[in-house]
């Protein structure tokens, strides 16, 4: 115990021992201690010195150490001190301020320790399997040793791991510990793990980690969470990044759509604390992972467009156009969104159809050009914007048009700011910045679009006041070569390698372009003086331009214009500049430091304004068109003519190819379909033989089944000649009897024809009653009555019928059977030779059996004619019906008219006695005023005098 008590800070008499002496008793007294309390002690002890004294501690204790987890598995907290000691030995103190030599001294004694300690892999399975202990004083230290051997050696404690089996699958149980500090820390655990290892990526990815971690972020708030949502998308982006099969796994888990509640931004924005700018920069980087141009086209697309799907583009456009957003973040989401439309279609109409929550509402587009010209915007802002202007042209020729439309005379809106109006205002800026970025910005509306080239031709711009205007092509080469103007903005390099860009890209595949150009008598010797020029290192990019741009006009040229013909062009290149000179001017453009920068991704990421020269279309157009203009230059007219003609007869060959390989096609095509044909032959050919097969077969068995079956039948006629004599007479009495039955039955069935003959005659007198009261209809109930019960005995009529052709049938199947027991008889009496006998019988029983089949014959045409009479019955009656029906529908039509005539003839009886009345009242009127009025009566009277008078006249004169 004096021991422990100098060890721990007691006071003890004599000379203290040193700290290496210290550690060299606590280790033996680890290694031969029996009590487990002791050796509990003592590791306790070495903990505590294992900060201080941590070279001394790692090179006497760390095997003991090793023993102690392998041995005292059953004590939790003995374990826990050894892997606490163990994690103070191996990593480095980051707390404590070191200077430059303490801190890589340290990095060097950690990382010796852990070599150390990883030479025998069994340490780390050792480790791996004490993760599985749940005892919080065991699980806590064995995380934050296994993280920092992975800080130390990533490399060779991966490999250890991925070997190991169900390694990784128990550190991703971290992720489901309920204690928040085990799990925070196994996510620090594995972002360390997942580096750089697409192999451990992929496991960690199956293990269900993209559930987990999204869980956790949802769980912890998303982008308004802490340090935990950070380490989470960190490993997200472990994960994901550069590891296409994980992008695949993650988007075909529907996991996109669970990103989109990220960026629910609220309208308030002024509180941004710098957690959650950290968290939403994370998650806009996840977000560009899966669309970024380096994956493979087909994966990028099908990640743009469950973004478009499940809505994520529209919400990072609310971001976009929101306020309060700070810069960093909302650069970074203008990066995003130009990775997610770019290429891709859809995306690319949506973000054209956003506008700002302004007044008037202003396209996206406008709005994010006005801060890419503005030189007082933040240099990476303009930087993004241009960016996501590049993207949302990148092949994308509707969106092309639209923009160099906004240029054109016939579009142009005065009221409103247009795309075109601010690219060609940056263009001619005093900013350099802005002339470059418009310059950029307007050649990827030119990029592989020879239409809108031709469109661009058309565009006037107007100088000054008193001066026509000129084209946009007119003056961006009078801003190259004018004096005046180069003073003024051309001299500046960044300027004039944005419109020497611009220029190379328009007329580059475009012959009426390049006519345009020439056509200015002064751009051919700029252009010539610029490049044969001594001028300095500054300059030479720009003699590299104006090479490339002469020599694009050389290749492109149509010689349309005389004085500029391509030998033309060339012998000016000779004579001024020399062709060695001006392709070694042509190579400067690629020996260019800023060449290569530009040349590795689409997205201009630039140190400094200044440096800002080259886009990375471009560089792709002078990789293209370098090795052209060398061999245009130094070819001769002959040279050319010759290819000229090589090209002739290339071509002419290239269409007898043609032909050929069209009938070739016509006549494989041909091939096939015979070949299809012979295939269908062959097959039916083979199923013909195999049917003819077996038919032979079947052929053969009935031969031999005939065979066998007529050996039986001699062998039986043999055997049967002797006891068919005696049964002869019995067959013949049970062929009697059961015609004297077919005779019964003919009587019964000759009986009820007779009946159903009756019943036939009574129906038709009953129908010819129906006809004759049909005719006279007075009441509708007794005709249907009569309808009914007719019916009735029809159908009863019917199955009558249908039982006497059942036992006809019947009849008909005995019959059948008779004849060949009468058959079989007579053959049988043939073969016993008693010919005496049953001649007379059969001959009777064949009699009478076509007696039968007769009578049998007589009832079926008697059924037949029954069944047709019934048939014209129906008919009959039917006829009858209808008739009865149209005579109802006549009467009650008539009966109608009968009652409006009557009700016609009431209102105008009423209007007559109306009428009279009101003639009384008038004749009463008018006798009341004194007027003479006469009735009626007196005016018959008086006409009987008239008629009297006119009588006594005539007598009178006779």
């Amino acid at each position: 115990m004096n021991f422990f008590r100098g060890v721990m800070g007691g006071q003890a008499a004599g000379p203290q021992p040193s700290g290496a002496e210290t550690i060299q008793k606590l280790c033996d007294r680890v290694a031969s201690s029996t009590l487990l309390e002791d050796r509990r002690d003592a590791v306790r002890a070495l903990k505590s010195l294992s900060k201080k004294y941590r070279l001394e501690v790692g090179m006497q204790a760390m095997d003991h150490l090793i023993n102690i987890l392998q041995t005292d598995r059953s004590d939790s907290e003995i374990l826990g001190y050894a892997l606490d000691t163990l994690y103070n030995i191996i990593c480095n103190d980051e707390e404590e301020e070191q200077d430059e030599a303490t801190q890589k001294q340290a990095d060097d004694l950690g990382a010796k320790f852990t070599e150390a300690f990883i030479q025998e892999h069994e340490h780390i399975t050792l480790i791996l399997t004490l993760l599985e202990e749940f005892d919080f004083h065991v699980r806590w230290p064995g995380v934050k040793l296994l993280t920092a051997l992975l800080k130390s050696q990533c490399v060779q404690v991966q490999s250890i791991i991925l070997v190991s089996p169900m390694g990784v699958s128990r550190l991703m149980d971290l992720l489901a510990d309920s204690r928040e500090v085990i799990r925070n820390d196994g996510l620090l655990l594995l972002q360390q793990l997942t580096k750089g290892n697409a192999a451990i990526q992929k496991i960690v990815a199956f293990e269900n980690a993209f559930e987990r971690l999204l869980d956790i972020i949802t769980e912890e708030g998303s982008s308004d969470g802490g340090i935990v949502v950070e380490d989470c998308l960190l490993l997200l982006l472990n994960l994901l990044k550069n590891n296409s099969s994980n992008q695949n796994f993650f988007k075909e888990g529907s996991f996109i759509q669970r990103m989109r509640p990220w960026f629910e931004v609220g309208d308030d924005n002024s509180g941004w604390s710098a957690q959650k700018v950290t968290n939403l920069h994370l998650m806009l980087q996840l977000v560009r992972v899966m669309v970024s141009p380096v994956n493979s086209p087909g994966a990028t697309a099908s990640c743009q467009k469950s973004m478009f799907q499940c809505g994520l583009l529209q919400q990072l456009c609310t971001i976009l156009m929101a306020t309060g957003v700070p810069a960093d973040i909302l650069t970074e989401t203008i990066n995003t969104v130009s990775e997610v439309i770019r290429g891709s279609q859809v995306n690319q109409d949506y973000f054209a159809s956003v506008n700002a929550p302004s007044n008037p509402p202003r396209p996206a587009i406008v709005v994010l050009l006005m801060s890419m010209v503005n030189e007082r915007q933040p240099f990476v802002l303009r930087c993004a914007v241009l960016y996501c202007f590049q993207c949302f042209l990148y092949k994308n020729q509707k969106g092309q048009g639209e923009i160099v439309a906004t240029l054109l005379p016939s579009t142009i809106d005065a009221n409103c700011i247009s795309a075109g109006q601010l690219l060609c205002g940056g263009l001619f800026s005093a900013d350099s910045l802005s002339n470059w970025c418009a310059a950029v910005a307007l050649a990827h509306a030119l990029q592989d679009n020879l239409t809108q080239k031709e469109q661009l031709l058309r565009v006037q711009l107007a100088t000054s006041l008193g001066k026509p205007p000129v084209s946009l092509l007119q003056q961006c080469t009078n801003i190259l070569s004018q004096g005046d103007k180069i003073s003024r903005r051309g001299s500046k390099v960044q300027t004039r390698v944005g419109l020497l860009m611009l220029l190379c890209t328009w007329i580059n595949n475009c012959p009426i372009a390049v006519t345009h150009f020439l056509h200015n008598q002064e751009n051919v010797p700029f252009l010539t003086a610029q490049i044969s020029e001594n001028l300095g290192e500054d300059e030479r990019l720009v003699q590299g331009l104006c090479a490339l741009l002469l020599g694009i006009c050389i290749y492109y040229n149509d010689n349309s214009l005389e004085n500029y013909t391509k030998e033309k062009l060339k012998q000016l290149i000779e004579k001024r500049i020399g062709k060695e000179n001006f392709v070694e001017k042509l190579g400067f453009i690629t020996k260019h430091e800023l060449y290569s920068r530009a040349a590795q991704k689409p997205q201009p990421v630039f140190p400094s304004p200044e440096q800002m020269l080259f886009d990375h279309e471009f560089t792709k157009l002078v990789k293209e068109l370098e090795g052209v203009i060398t061999k245009a230059v130094h070819k001769s007219s002959e040279e050319e003519k010759k290819e000229e003609e090589v090209k002739k007869t290339l071509e002419q060959h290239d269409n007898i190819v043609t032909q050929y390989k069209e009938l070739i096609r016509e006549q494989d095509a041909k091939i096939q379909e015979l070949k299809e044909q012979m295939a269908t032959m062959t097959s039916q050919n083979e199923e013909m033989q195999t049917t003819m097969a077996q038919q032979l077969s079947q052929i053969q068995q009935h031969k031999d089944q005939y065979n066998i079956l007529k050996l039986k039948l001699g062998k039986e006629n043999q055997s049967q000649a002797n006891s068919l004599q005696g049964d002869g007479s019995q067959v013949n009495g049970m062929q009697t009897e059961e015609v004297s039955q077919l005779r019964e039955e003919m009587e019964e069935l000759r009986s009820q024809h007779a009946l159903l003959q009756t019943q036939l005659s009574h129906k038709e007198t009953l129908i010819h009653t129906l006809r004759s009261e049909g005719s006279e209809p007075t009441e509708g109930t007794t005709g249907g009555s009569d309808n009914t019960e007719l019916l009735k005995e029809l159908e009863l009529l019917r199955s009558q019928v249908q039982s006497q052709s059942a036992e006809i049938s019947q009849l008909k199947t005995d019959n059948q059977t008779l004849l060949r027991r009468a058959e079989t008889g007579s053959s049988d009496t043939d073969m016993r030779g008693d010919a005496s006998v049953n001649a007379s019988t059969m001959a009777e029983l064949e009699s009478r059996l076509a007696a039968q089949t007769s009578e049998t014959e007589r009832l079926k045409e008697e059924v037949r004619g029954l069944t047709e009479g019934r048939a014209q019955l129906e008919q009959q009656v039917a006829s009858a019906t209808s008739s009865v029906a149209i005579l109802q529908t006549e009467k009650a039509k008539l009966q109608t008219e009968l009652q409006e005539s009557k009700k016609e003839q009431d209102d105008l009886l009423m209007l007559l006695a109306d009428q009279d009345q009101k003639i009384l009242s008038l004749k009463e009127r008018l006798k009341h005023l004194g007027e003479m009025v006469e009735d009626e009566d007196d005016l018959d009277t008086r006409d009987q005098t008239d008629e009297d008078d006119e009588e006594d006249e005539d007598e009178d004169e006779d």
